[in-house]
Order: C-alpha cells, then structure tokens, then sequence
C-alpha cells in the first residue's frame, strides 16, 4: 500500500456526521501529517462544503454508493475509507465488496447486526485473501464498550492474574440528541424482520457476529429492570447493548476466547435510587418497548418517520454536540471473585461529537498504526487496534479510561 495517493478518504463527507468529521479532520490532519480526501456522489456539495470550511488542497472524490466501477477507482487511491452512508443496509454493501476484494482497509459507524452479518457472510474469504481489514461499529456504537471492556480485562489481568468472566457496563450519565440516521438503521432493520422469522431469530442471538461454528458455554441474560447492589441504582435496558454485545462477544471469540467460553457480559441504563429511580427506570423500559412496538407497525412507524422522529441529514447544533457527554462504568468480576471496575468517558454528544471523533481516529489507526503484516479479514475494534486506538482516542478525541476503585 506504499503507493496509494491517500491514506484515508471519507466516503459520505456532507453528511451531518461526514461534515462534523471535516471539520475535525481538517484541524487534526490538516498540516499533512496524514494525507486525506472528501468524497461523495455530488459534487456541488463537496465543494460546498469544501469552501464553507475553508479546506485547502484537499482533493474532492465523486462516487456513487451503487456505481462499482467508481468505487473501485476510488478505493485504488487510497489505503482506507471510512463511511458515513447510511443506513448501511441499504447503501453500504457495495463499498464493502470493494474494499474486501481489493485489499483496502475500511471503518464505518454502523450499528446494524443484520447488515454486518449478511457483510460477513458474503465477503470474509475475499478480505482474508486480499489482506484488507474491515472494520464496522467504529462510532459511540460500539467503540467505549468494546475497548471499555478490552481496557479492563487488561487490567485484571495484570493486576489480578486472571480476565474477568463476567463485565457489566452501566451508562452512569449520557447526554445527547437522538441520531436521524441511527433511527433510520433502526426502522429499516424492524422493516426488514416483520417479514422474516430467520432474521428475527438472529437478532435475538448474542453470538450473531462471532465466527460460524464458534461454541460459547455462557447463556446470556436480558437485562429487565431491575435494582443493581453493586451500583446502588435502579437499572432499564440500554438501546445501544443488543450491537455493543455483539461486538463485545465477537472482539472475544476473536482472541481466542481471551475473556472465558463462559464470559457474560451485559449493559444497563442507572436511573437512580429509591422510588424515583424505580419510576425512571420504568418509563425507559416501557418507553424502549413501546417504541419498538411502533415500529413494527406501518402505521404509527410512518407517522413516526414523519412527524416526531429526526432525519438522516438532521442533528443538534454545535453547541448541543459541545454540551453532550457520557459517562459509562465497567464492572468487572473474575472466577475468584474478585471485583474490579473501570470508568469510559467522553467529552461531546455521543451520537455526532464524539462519534466523529472516534471514527477519525479509528482510520488514522488503520492507516498508520495497525502492523501491516496483520491478516486480512473482519476485525472489531478491540480485536484489531485494541490499546493503539485507545492512545488515539485518549490523546486527541477527548476520551478516557481510567480504572476505579472498588
């Protein structure tokens, strides 16, 4: 890859994460310390938005998510894309092909199980082969859980001799508007399961993402609310853990089963002590219920689309993105008993702020930190950049893990 003219080019650059990214990639990269592009399928908009930020000798890429042969040209150039064109179920298989066929490494900030594991099914064999490294949930999904929980298994294991076999995260705070695009992957995956029993029954599958054949002995638990001693809090469903699981379980089956066949990993919102907690927790639950309820039903799933819910395209301001936060607590218990947690926060929105950040980062890694003799194939976050990443994401994307005491 020595001769490609580019080390990343951003695939989806005037979408409201893509231009959020710009912007930040224009400030961390901007002197040419990594060589990048903007890329998307009008170019009007790319140089729109190449003016509006005032972007200098940055080259503008168009190519549309359905044209084969435009794609090909691009990824040529380049040693990674990283997407922002969602829903990736709908737009994004495609430049993955391209990129698995062709040998360049890819990221993106999906959170569709069903899409990554339709990904991997048709196209494992060809990345392995052509060495490129695919890289999908490189946003708020699922990068804090599955490098929160690399973090502390790595922790444990120097200073407890062991890995943890069982990690539960808790959203301890998290402040942020709602996705237009994330909700769009959401409709389209309850579109895409009213009409099929097979993909329901995957979805309720933990292990959906580890490889094919791949035996775990641990059953997994759905979290209902519930009180949480360790946490002194009421605990509801966290609408983000049915892809942070996945991942999490994937990054493990990965490693070798690094965490334990028997590993139980599990996430949860805290909403709090005593009766307001209780009540706080019951309406996330109910609320998260209801919602997926209304989606499935054509009806109230359009008067959604339409009227309450917002569009891929739409987003907070950038004072919104500079106010959001999250808070996410690890904790971890080994086969001993012993117990160990850790803290994952973030310093802007999750949805947009810090997930631009994150997806940067992740192909700044692909591109100049992951060791190049790594097999091809496709990868977690964790499982290929794991505590480089993490340098990445702590120095310059305003995360931190830091352990706690217990």
């Amino acid at each position: 890859m020595t001769d490609k003219t580019f080390d990343i080019i951003l695939y989806g650059a005037t979408s409201f994460v893509g231009q959020i990214m710009v912007r930040y990639m224009n400030e961390q990269f901007g002197k040419g310390a990594i060589k990048w592009a903007i890329a998307g399928r009008s170019r009007s908009k790319l140089e729109k938005l190449s003016q509006d930020i005032g972007l200098s000798g940055i080259e503008l890429i168009v190519a549309d998510a359905s044209d084969e042969a435009a794609l090909k040209a691009m990824s040529a150039r380049t040693k990674v894309i990283v997407s922002t064109v969602g829903p990736y179920a709908l737009y994004g298989d495609t430049l993955v092909k391209v990129c698995a066929t062709s040998g360049t490494h890819y990221c993106d900030l999906t959170g569709e199980p069903q899409w990554i594991r339709k990904m991997q099914e048709r196209h494992e064999q060809a990345a392995r082969q052509s060495g490129a490294w695919i890289v999908h949930c490189c946003g708020f999904d699922s990068i804090p859980s599955d490098l929160g929980v690399h973090f502390l298994q790595q922790q444990a294991t120097e200073k407890l001799g062991q890995t943890c076999n069982r990690i539960n995260m808790r959203v301890a705070k998290i402040k942020g508007a709602a996705s237009g695009g994330t909700i769009a992957s959401m409709i389209n995956m309850v579109k895409e399961a009213s009409g099929d029993a097979q993909l329901r029954r995957q979805l309720k599958d933990p292990y959906s993402l580890c490889p094919p054949g791949h035996a775990f002995a641990a059953r997994q638990h759905d979290v209902q609310m519930a009180y949480d001693e360790d946490c002194n809090s009421w605990i509801a469903p966290f609408i983000m853990a049915a892809i942070n699981a996945r991942v999490v379980h994937r990054s493990n089956a990965l490693s070798n089963n690094s965490y334990g066949t028997d590993f139980m990993y599990e996430e949860a919102m805290l909403s709090g002590a005593g009766g307001r907690g209780k009540r706080t927790a019951r309406a996330i639950s109910l609320g998260l219920a209801g919602g997926m309820l209304a989606f499935a039903f054509p009806p109230t799933r359009w008067l959604l689309e339409n009227y309450f819910l917002p569009k891929p395209g739409e987003g907070p301001s950038e004072q919104q993105q500079l106010d959001g936060e999250y808070d996410l607590v690890f904790l971890g218990t080994t086969r001993r008993g012993d117990k160990i947690r850790c803290r994952v926060t973030g310093d802007r929105d999750p949805g947009y702020g810090s997930t631009a950040k994150m997806l940067a980062q992740a192909a700044a890694c692909l591109a100049r930190d992951v060791p190049e003799n790594t097999v091809g194939g496709f990868w977690t976050p964790a499982g290929l950049m794991g505590d480089k990443l993490i340098d990445r994401l702590q120095a310059h994307a305003g995360l931190t893990f830091e352990l706690q005491a217990t």
